[in-house]
């Protein structure tokens, strides 16, 4: 792989996502919405924060509730990374970048690098943004950003929306259906690590899934109940392995199937 043949696949990667507008636009509303979320959610919160049990009032992470807008956000940036594949294949285009680029290793390692770095551009600044805004919001019950963990948590925020787009991207490249694929991250990263937190059982299971890991990079305040057997980077390097695990079955897929 030559770095004048990889620059020109980085250049088409941006070409093809910049001209797309569901791209464009699921990317801007993964901001949009986290931060316009988190701040309602802020304000509300200053609002009665003396009428929360005392429990939740010295536990309370300020951090973490200028992100609460995460889980629109996330929904958004998981469609994201779904149409960054998706929509080659469904339009047919995947045909004319395989025979541009016929390594399909260098064609998904360009994809995944383009989107990725966006996403994470994104998220940076959704994070960052969500942050200033929802303290300003919080009034006397707000930190600040050189406060200890805060800056992690903020950071936080781009790397797991870039480790999110990666494995949307990954599971999208398998299915090579934006549809089927958006149906299976919202059911398994959305929905099935709070149907599992609802058993004694599978409680556990839960914890190891992409969400449960990877948002604990966000958290400032341990909960008291909390006894899970990692921390925040832990938690991001467990997300992380499924986005790499991802990548390496639509890597696989699209090394041995036909477009």
């Amino acid at each position: 792989m030559s770095e004048v043949a990889y620059s020109a696949v980085l250049r088409s990667e941006w070409t093809k996502i910049r001209t797309v507008a569901s791209t464009s636009w699921t990317l801007a509303t993964t901001l949009l919405v986290t931060v316009a979320m988190g701040a309602g959610l802020c304000a509300v919160v200053n609002a009665t924060f003396e009428d929360m049990p005392k429990a939740s009032q010295l536990t309370f992470d300020a951090t973490q509730m200028s992100f609460s807008g995460m889980m629109l956000g996330q929904l958004a940036m998981l469609v994201f990374g779904a149409m960054v594949v998706g929509s080659e294949y469904g339009t047919g285009m995947v045909r004319t970048s395989l025979a541009a680029v016929p390594r399909r290793g260098t064609l998904l390692l360009g994809k995944v690098t383009v989107a990725t770095g966006l996403a994470l551009v994104v998220g940076l600044a959704t994070g960052f943004l969500s942050f200033f805004l929802g303290q300003a919001l919080l009034g006397d019950h707000s930190t600040a950003l050189g406060e200890e963990n805060v800056l992690r948590a903020v950071i936080g925020v781009g790397l797991y929306l870039a480790l999110l787009a990666a494995f949307a991207i990954g599971i999208s490249m398998v299915l090579r259906n934006s549809a089927a694929a958006i149906s299976l991250l919202i059911t398994f990263v959305l929905i099935l690590p709070i149907v599992l937190s609802l058993v004694d059982a599978t409680r556990k299971i839960a914890e190891y899934l992409p969400n449960m890991a990877g948002s604990a990079i966000m958290q400032t305040v341990a909960s008291p109940d909390a006894d899970t057997p990692y921390g925040p980077w832990g938690g991001l390097g467990i997300m992380a392995l499924w986005s790499l695990a991802a990548i390496a079955a639509g890597y696989l897929t699209l090394a041995k199937r036909d477009a």
